[in-house]
């Protein structure tokens, strides 16, 4: 299920959201201190964040893991890193335990999402989410959520993809430059990740891809923008 269009004004949307909710923890989720469009970025607590899944389409699949890692401009904490495989109400697909390698027996143990629902929302709380496109993110969270209690979960976050698209306008070129042998500009995390110099990692665990994205988001900001850049210019 496909969440609402955000705000530009995120403090005041969840205002009006702690007002409304009726779960208790979604009420103290909206109630933190978010902070204002006008915030530079370097005087943020962000939190990078990425989840894997049983497939693309959040009406139809689920999350089977999270993974989280807070973070400021100067600073990516691993020490203060979560990691937490989630137990889906349906079976996985072959194509998924491919693509991410969570299998059966890994999840056989692991809790439901209401069970992790707390100290997710807790991690959140108060904090910019940094994410590799955040389609995934935002509409699988907000599925989840929905379906345990019945209510929306929105919140902000940085896309470091979309600001690669930013960046790379004319990525794709046209035909006449293809013929020429002009290839596209790939925006996927390990490709723009590699433009700026940073090492390769392992895909597709969701507590590596949400440090490889930290480290992007650093790096974009380092080469592109300035310590004052207002948060408002780049949030979702």
């Amino acid at each position: 299920m496909k969440a609402s269009r955000q705000p530009v004004e995120w403090a005041d949307y969840m205002a009006e959201k702690a007002a409304a909710a009726q779960n208790p923890l979604l009420r103290d989720f909206y109630r933190a201190d978010w902070p204002s469009s006008c915030t530079s970025i370097a005087d943020l607590n962000l939190v990078a964040l990425d989840i894997e899944t049983t497939g693309l389409n959040a009406k139809t699949h689920s999350i089977v893991s999270i993974g989280m890692v807070p973070m400021t401009m100067s600073r990516i904490r691993s020490d203060m890193a979560w990691h937490q495989l989630i137990r889906p109400p349906g079976d996985l697909v072959p194509e998924s335990v491919t693509f991410h390698h969570i299998t059966h027996s890994d999840l056989q143990l692991a809790p439901r999402f209401g069970d992790v629902m707390e100290s997710l929302l807790a991690k959140l709380a108060g904090k910019v989410a940094v994410v590799h496109y955040h389609p995934i993110e935002r509409n699988f969270l907000n599925a989840a959520v929905r379906r345990h209690c019945g209510e929306e979960l929105l919140f902000p976050m940085v896309d470091t993809m979309q600001i690669e698209a930013r960046l790379n306008p004319k990525r794709k070129p046209g035909w006449l430059m293809r013929l020429f042998g002009k290839t596209p500009i790939s925006i996927r995390l390990a490709n723009s990740r590699s433009r700026y110099g940073l090492p390769a990692y392992h895909a597709h665990h969701a507590l590596t891809d949400a440090l490889a994205t930290a480290e992007l988001l650093q790096a974009q900001v380092a080469t592109h923008y300035s310590d004052d850049q207002a948060i408002g210019s780049l949030w979702l």
